[in-house]
């Protein structure tokens, strides 16, 4: 008779183990910094702010935030899984350090904020250039999507109030440049803004799109080639009237929330003018049709605008609003894009979606909650939590590619950077040793290669 062992093999665990490193994978993070030149456009943003005879550089430290916040952290203390691997990461600054340079940007307000935004923007649009066809503007045209994020807080916090779902927290604005089916995106805004704060409130998307137009590159500033597309909240006479104002001439394809006139426009639509809405891959979408309206709904609105309304089955025990009609599920949205088919621009407008992913690609990445207790220092940490999501989107933007590319943080971690390696020191060079068993060891050893043939800045 055998003796069961168990299911796992016994180890004997001891601490005194030397030259190995954990989290060895997040090179590719810190080597993305690297040939970004992100290391030295913070430092440069933040020199002001570093006080005589400071050991540790304030750009340094914000970044070292970041990178920590990009493998996992969601609180300020996590920076020390950083300190713990100096060969890596350099020196790391203590946890007083850390808040102190918090607090000092809180206190600068806006203009902290304001030479931040302006350093990514500059890093922005050489990581665009560097990424060549796989950069989000390699068709000519750049998508922004904005959408709102309920931050729920359990403590109580500066401008943490009641939100519309009945919880307690904060209601920032978001904006993510969307990198299409080949990729993820990049976030390009973030307005903090209190629990209670309105769903279509117009100044704020309209304070969130100059935001994310700041991030980008010079020429999609303004113009036709630069898409803004939100949900009913952006479907605002303010919001709209802003967006194709003369000298900005933005396009733009917004929901829109179905009101009593649109749906008796609707209901007088004949069944000859239903076209049948098409999927991704070209094939027409089972039981989906869309449809333009014009006429006296347009009234008030901006020249040049469509509204086109979607029509389709709901899906089993799904429940009708009282705006649907005939057992259909109605949805509508407008845009001023001409020239092409409306089950096109459905289709455009429905890949919308990919912003959801992208807020929880974001509360997977220090959004889940806001850790500090003032709304300034809440600010500091969206910025935070924007390079931390710039340098996951930018890294296999970058360097990695097939569907590896498609890659969420979370696997980015469980797969990439958690990966452990030896550390060995010969002469004056530390070589890193990944373990050849980890399955993906070749896609980090590949996806450094590509890296290392960057140019460096500057």
């Amino acid at each position: 008779m055998k003796k069961s062992i168990g299911s796992y093999p016994r180890v004997r665990v001891r601490g005194d183990g030397r030259h190995v490193v954990s989290q060895a994978g997040s090179v590719l993070l810190v080597e993305t910094v690297r040939k970004s030149g992100l290391d030295q456009a913070i430092s440069a943003a933040l020199a002001p702010w570093r006080k005589s005879r400071a050991i540790h550089d304030p750009g340094k430290i914000f970044l070292d935030l970041a990178l920590a916040v990009a493998l996992g952290g969601d609180c300020l203390a996590d920076i020390a899984t950083l300190r713990s691997e100096p060969d890596v990461f350099g020196p790391v600054a203590s946890d007083p350090t850390v808040s102190r340079l918090i607090d000092t940007l809180a206190a600068s307000g806006e203009k902290a904020l304001q030479v931040i935004h302006r350093a990514r923007a500059e890093v922005r649009s050489r990581i665009w250039s560097l990424a060549g066809d796989n950069a989000p503007d390699q068709c000519g045209e750049v998508t922004v999507d904005l959408d709102g994020v309920l931050v729920l807080a359990h403590s109580d916090k500066q401008d943490a109030t009641a939100t519309w779902k009945k919880t307690y927290g904060h209601h920032p604005l978001m904006g993510f440049v969307d990198h299409g089916p080949g990729g993820t995106g990049e976030p390009v805004a973030a307005l903090l803004r209190p629990g209670n704060a309105g769903s279509n409130t117009a100044a704020d998307h309209i304070t969130a799109t100059r935001l994310a137009l700041a991030q980008l590159p010079r020429k999609y500033r303004r113009g036709r080639q630069t898409l803004i597309r939100t949900d009913s909240a952006g479907g605002t006479h303010g919001f709209v009237s802003w967006l194709t104002r003369r000298g900005r001439w933005l396009s733009y394809s917004v929901g829109m929330t179905i009101t009593e006139a649109i749906h008796q426009h609707v209901l007088k639509i004949p069944e000859p003018a239903w076209t049948p809405a098409i999927e991704t891959s070209g094939e027409v979408r089972d039981g989906a049709w869309v449809a333009e309206l014009a006429g006296g709904v347009l009234d008030g609105w901006p020249p040049g605008m469509r509204l086109i309304v979607r029509r389709e089955r709901p899906h089993p025990g799904a429940q009708l609003r009282f705006t649907d009609a005939d057992g259909m599920r109605l949805t509508c949205f407008a845009t001023n894009t001409a020239g092409r088919p409306i089950a096109e621009l459905e289709l455009r407008h429905r890949l919308r979606a990919r912003a959801e992913d992208r807020i929880r690609a974001a509360r997977a990445t220090g959004l889940r909650n806001l850790p500090l207790h003032d709304t300034a220092q809440n600010k500091v940490w969206l910025e935070i939590v924007q390079i931390a999501l710039d340098l996951l989107a930018w890294m296999p933007m970058l360097a990695l590619t097939g569907k590896a590319r498609l890659w969420e943080p979370r696997r980015l971690r469980f797969r990439l950077f958690t990966a452990a390696a030896q550390l060995v020191t010969t002469g004056r060079r530390r070589i890193l040793r990944l373990a050849r068993h980890w399955p993906w060891t070749d896609e980090i050893t590949a996806a450094l290669a590509r890296l290392a043939l960057l140019p460096n800045p500057g």
